[in-house]
């Protein structure tokens, strides 16, 4: 039984934490003035930035498609209706939040930002601890058996 706390965050959509935690990150870096500065650092961090991104959003829109094709649920909480294992869902349990971690790094490369990086953490641990265990929940009720022998064989994050 989930707890009236938990809950009431399951009702922030997963990529609305990402979006608010960098956001206070960049409150943080108008604040504290943390940005990278040399200019080796700054192509650097941009390159790589880049890269991160384009990956990100490729992993994640990726994952996205084929919860779509598959028509299941992407909502945490939610009874899905098949149990996905293919494509991204090989090497990830949860390639929709790597995705997004990928993309979230790939800003602040880009954007030379080090505020954002330092709050991530909080907000995995998060999707860790409070959002993944309920999908579990809900896919263990579900899938049974399957889901067990998919979690055996692939990790939680990569």
């Amino acid at each position: 039984m989930l707890s009236k706390t938990t809950k009431l965050l399951m009702h922030v959509p997963v990529p609305w934490v990402y979006l608010l935690t960098y956001l206070c990150g960049v409150g943080l870096e108008l604040v504290c003035r943390g940005s990278i500065h040399s200019s080796e650092t700054h192509l650097t961090s941009g390159i790589v930035g880049s890269a991160l991104f384009v990956m990100g959003i490729v992993i994640a829109a990726w994952s996205w498609l084929i919860f779509y094709r598959a028509r299941t649920t992407t909502i945490p909480g939610r009874h899905s209706s098949k149990l996905v294992t293919w494509g991204t869902y090989r090497f990830s349990r949860n390639p929709m939040y790597v995705g997004l971690i990928f993309t979230y790094l790939g800003e602040a490369g880009i954007l030379h930002q080090i505020w954002p990086v330092i709050l991530l953490p909080l907000t995995v641990s998060y999707v860790n601890w409070i959002v993944i265990p309920v999908e579990e929940a809900r896919l263990r009720e579900v899938f049974e058996l399957a889901y067990q022998a998919y979690c055996v064989k692939v990790r939680r994050w990569i």
